[in-house]
């Protein structure tokens, strides 16, 4: 079987075999930047925006926590819709490849929006958070499930799918690492308060941008379905009556709910713990780059683990090892080198799973079309967001009501000692608890086995269809 790349509308008149297509060191590059410029936003969104509301503009912590996990559960309706919207896109770059060139600007002007908190009274600054906060998810909906979807379409291999998730996780890391480290001093660098939150929120907004905009120019579409037609007809109703059936789907889904939950409450939590448990604020850089370096490095090195051990097995390695670093934190939680040791152990421990998460997602693709007859890889990728959003919302939101409930208080130097106990909570054991569900979401997986024969299955009835 052979397909055509100008069926989808690609100008490169090359011709490639879907399952085995090999692609270009500057192509994995190319979109991997995609995750970089998702996560200028994404990430600094989920580390600093409830700091900015608490302390930067004095907002209570339980209500945006409330108005930030109802914001996400709502973002998860546009999830599917923007699923099936991708599912039946049709133009001359694909059905993914151009909401990248549509969005990038808006998702620049929203960045913008969202960091321009104006001087309201409580209830006023209350509605435009709200309305800005879903204006950004949903800006980010529409740009960053294309994205995911591009994975799927730009080759059926599944070494070379992991290899693209490890070029995208890569580069999410690296803005993770440049969120982290440099947001706070950029703020200051700008003149502090609202004021450098809004000037470096804008530079962030509009970088993102350009660099989504690379990502277009520098990727392909490749894939098609085994009945590309019937495909484009497919009805909402019985595409995600085919999800449910998909195990393997679900079980991801809830993976990277349960994963971004502690990402979402890790990223956010750093900077209240340096703040108040390690008595240093300059301590949030140093934790930023233990907790995102390792992973860098490590994505470099861990495809030949992976390619060995298959995905699940390599995952819950790392998951016992992010364990181990809670773990050595507990032996003195004030201590601020145990403290960067048990972050660098973590962060280790999360290699293999930021490095194979969204191949995982991927794969369950071809295990739907399988059991179904149906490929839809727009709804697939939606509940993937769905996980994402919602889980970085809830663990936000977690990080809000803990703090809330522990009696924190963002206009206080000196915080009560059930705050303090609430941040240690917080920052050590809920990273436990979520590691735990992990694993059992893990032994539950068996794809890794199966995705062979299902593969040449596939192939079988897309030759008895030609």
């Amino acid at each position: 079987m052979r397909t055509e790349t100008s069926q989808i509308g690609v100008s490169t008149p090359e011709v490639t075999t879907q399952a085995e297509a090999k692609l270009s060191f500057k192509e994995k590059l190319g979109y991997g930047l995609g995750d970089f410029a998702s996560n200028l936003i994404f990430m600094a969104v989920g580390a600093f925006v409830v700091f900015y509301y608490t302390d930067v503009i004095g907002v209570s912590g339980a209500v945006i926590g409330t108005i930030i996990l109802v914001s996400r559960l709502l973002d998860g309706l546009t999830d599917i819709g923007m699923g099936a919207i991708v599912d039946k896109t049709t133009s001359k770059h694909g059905k993914a490849r151009p909401w990248l060139l549509w969005m990038a600007i808006p998702y620049a002007i929203g960045t913008i929006l969202l960091f321009s908190v104006p001087d309201f009274s409580t209830l006023g600054k209350f509605i435009y958070i709200a309305v800005t906060y879903n204006i950004i998810h949903l800006i980010y909906t529409a740009i960053n499930i294309p994205y995911g979807v591009l994975n799927s379409l730009m080759t059926q291999d599944q070494y070379q799918r992991a290899t693209l998730n490890l070029f995208r996780m890569f580069m999410a890391t690296a803005a993770a690492t440049f969120i982290l480290y440099f947001t706070l001093p950029f703020v200051s660098a700008f003149g502090g308060g609202e004021r450098g939150w809004q000037v470096t929120f804008s530079i962030f907004g509009c970088l993102a941008a350009v660099i989504f905009i690379i990502t277009f120019y520098t990727t392909k579409e490749r894939v098609i379905p085994t009945n590309n037609k019937a495909q484009s007809k497919v009805p909402l109703k019985l595409g995600i009556k085919a999800l449910i059936k998909n195990k393997y789907w679900i079980i991801m889904v809830l993976f990277g709910l349960v994963t971004y939950t502690g990402m979402g409450l890790q990223n956010g939590v750093n900077v209240y713990y340096a703040q108040y448990i390690l008595n240093d604020p300059d301590w949030v850089g140093p934790i930023g780059l233990a907790s995102t370096i390792p992973i860098m490095v490590g994505l470099l090195l861990v495809a030949p683990l992976i390619k060995k051990m298959g995905k699940r097995n390599a995952i819950i390695c790392g998951i016992i090892l992010t364990i181990i670093g809670s773990v050595i934190m507990l032996i003195e939680p004030e201590n601020a080198t145990l403290i960067l040791v048990g972050t660098v152990i973590r962060a280790l421990g999360m290699v293999p799973v930021v490095g194979s998460i969204f191949a995982m997602l991927a794969d369950t693709i071809e295990y739907g079309e399988w059991k179904s007859g149906l490929r839809t890889e727009g709804l697939v990728y939606s509940a993937g967001s769905f996980g994402t959003k919602v889980g970085m919302g809830f663990g936000a939101a977690m990080l809000g009501w803990g703090l809330s409930l522990g009696g924190y208080n963002g206009t206080l130097e000196v915080q009560s000692a059930t705050a303090i106990n609430a941040i240690i909570f917080l920052f050590i054991f809920i990273p436990v608890m979520i590691a735990a569900a992990q694993l059992i979401l893990m032994y539950l997986y068996r794809l890794d086995q199966e995705y062979p024969q299902i593969l040449k299955d596939l192939q079988q009835r897309q030759d008895s269809n030609q």
